[in-house]
């Protein structure tokens, strides 16, 4: 079978049968279309080990917008994607290689940052709160704390979504999982606060008040993008003195972080982060080493 043939059915396969977001089924397209680009619309059986080599260092050495070269992590997803496809290909029993064969690359751990108490409260004291849009900055700040909710997910969210009375509510996250979010009350009165001035009808919770498209056709305001709030995030930490690299995801490390450090265990932050694997948890265990020698301080036989 022709590879174009069997990605178009791959693709297929993860929209009905495996239920896939059509931003996960995107990326697989683009990383499975970059080896067409490669070696042309092969016989998936003609994809053997030098093949794989030969595009591996293709990648390497493709770059990208902001670099001479694909970092060792983006290399990596077009080697998962490859692996799923291959995966894929035996259970509907077309002759290719095993996805067995295809090793990832070796990645170093990312350094991971998270804010501390002042820089926290420093951030938030940023938005202009006499204003409909600092209101709104400034319950988005205390939301992305409060929940630990991707900025994909939050983006997402609809007036309707949120309990303000039991401070809960159901989000879908990565892989369409269910997880149950729980807001802190400082972000369910500051929600409050930004809902309670708000004057239009429009659905989404977070909406644009600026911009040549803060508005579609009909005259409704559109839903903030992921894009606008890492813009906002970034302005108001420079604002506010922090001299770290802060974006959503920040946030949302610093709310894993708080959990540990007050005594949660890993599985209970796995769980309310919504991480399908308890090694992608465990990250926040280095963020968390100063509290080792504490711990040994306390507990250790003198």
């Amino acid at each position: 079978m022709q590879f174009s043939k069997a990605k178009t059915d791959f693709l297929e396969y993860l929209e009905i049968e495996q239920n896939r977001s059509q931003k996960t089924i995107a990326n697989y397209d683009h990383y499975l279309t970059r080896l067409v680009d490669f070696a042309g619309d092969i016989s998936v059986a003609d994809i053997n080990p030098e093949l794989i080599r030969k595009w591996r260092l293709w990648l390497n050495r493709l770059g990208s917008n902001t670099s001479d070269e694909l970092s060792a992590l983006t290399l990596n997803y077009h080697l998962i994607a490859l692996r799923s496809f291959l995966k894929f290909c035996a259970k509907r029993d077309i002759n290719a290689i095993s996805a067995d064969k295809i090793e990832l690359a070796r990645t170093r751990r990312k350094k991971v940052t998270f804010l501390n108490e002042d820089e926290l409260a420093s951030l938030f004291a940023q938005p202009k709160i006499n204003t409909i849009i600092g209101l709104r900055d400034r319950a988005i700040l205390e939301l992305l704390f409060a929940s630990g909710l991707r900025v994909s997910e939050l983006v997402g969210l609809d007036r309707g979504h949120i309990n303000l009375k039991r401070r809960e509510f159901m989000v879908r996250g990565k892989g369409q999982k269910d997880r149950l979010v729980f807001v802190s009350q400082s972000a369910a009165d500051w929600l409050e606060r930004y809902l309670a001035k708000r004057t239009d009808n429009a659905k989404p919770l977070f909406i644009r008040y600026s911009g040549t498209k803060k508005v579609d056709l009909s005259g409704n305001y559109q839903r903030l993008t992921a894009r606008s709030i890492q813009r906002m995030i970034a302005r108001y930490a420079l604002l506010a003195g922090i001299t770290k690299h802060v974006s959503p995801h920040t946030m949302r490390l610093s709310f894993g972080t708080d959990l540990l450090m007050n005594g949660a265990d890993l599985r209970t932050v796995q769980v309310m982060l919504g991480h399908s694997n308890i090694s992608t948890t465990q990250i926040y265990t280095h963020i968390t080493d100063p509290h080792l020698k504490s711990a040994y301080e306390k507990y250790h036989h003198k």
